[in-house]
């Protein structure tokens, strides 16, 4: 019997491969660039739904800014708004607590003693007493010898007397004090002519 002979398929020689796949990329390259060429035309009602969604856009984002720049400053008030309740309530109760003050020191004036026990018992709560009002900020005003400050200082008595300079403060009679740059009590004072 005679041998068929099989025929192969040819295979096309690597160059004209490699020139096929060349021309269908130009091919390809082609068509998109001349679709990115072609120019979109829009009808006039398009153009104006454009215009209209970009207005409203717009108007949108300045809603939102100043939403935010409202928000921002109701923030910033209630925050101040805080600072400054919180000091008031401060100012309010260190003020009642200066009539202890006060007669913590008229109780200490009363003992002449020295080593009385009484003495030495109120001046250990006084000097508590002080340490407490340092530690909210709270200082006594230094007055005598000092010129007369009508913005820290309540003059009930004027006297006259030469070994003093004019408007100097001769005695504090009830003691000024301060929380940080406020005067919470005025210094109750004899000033000299």
């Amino acid at each position: 019997m005679a041998k068929k002979e099989e025929k192969k398929p040819q295979q096309p020689a690597p160059e004209e491969t490699r020139a096929e796949e060349k021309k269908k990329e130009e091919t390809k390259a082609e068509a998109k660039q001349e679709a990115a060429q072609e120019t979109f035309t829009l009808t006039k009602e398009q153009m104006e739904k454009m215009e209209g969604l970009a207005k409203a856009l717009a108007d949108e984002q300045d809603k939102y800014l100043r939403l935010a720049a409202e928000y921002d400053n109701y923030r910033k008030r209630t925050a101040k708004e805080k600072e400054a309740i919180y000091t008031d309530a401060k100012i309010d109760t260190i003020k009642s607590m200066l009539g202890v003050y006060d007669n913590l020191e008229r109780g200490i004036a009363q003992y002449a003693d020295e080593e009385s026990p009484h003495r030495k018992g109120l001046e250990m709560v006084f000097k508590q007493f002080k340490e407490c009002l340092a530690k909210l900020d709270v200082k006594q005003m230094e007055a005598v010898g000092k010129p007369f400050d009508p913005e820290k200082h309540s003059a009930v008595v004027h006297v006259e007397d030469e070994r003093y300079g004019e408007n100097e403060v001769v005695e504090v009679l009830q003691q000024g004090f301060t929380l940080g740059e406020k005067v919470l009590r005025f210094a109750i004072v004899k000033v000299a002519n």
